[in-house]
């Protein structure tokens, strides 16, 4: 098995324009899965801080 780490200082290779469009669709479906699912979750910081502040109110 070749030693990965010995490729870190060679320049980098082109990419082919399909693999490069596949991964790059890959990403934009995964920024919006987690966009939706922030929409349909809790923000867990903000429900804290907003009981916390009800309970000094009082």
């Amino acid at each position: 098995m070749e030693n990965p780490f010995k490729d870190i200082n060679k320049p980098l290779r082109a990419v082919p324009p399909e693999l490069k469009s596949k991964v790059m669709n890959d990403i934009a479906i995964a920024k919006l899965l987690m966009e939706l699912a922030e929409l349909f979750s809790y923000n867990l910081g903000d429900v804290i801080e907003t009981v916390m502040n009800k309970r000094d109110k009082k």
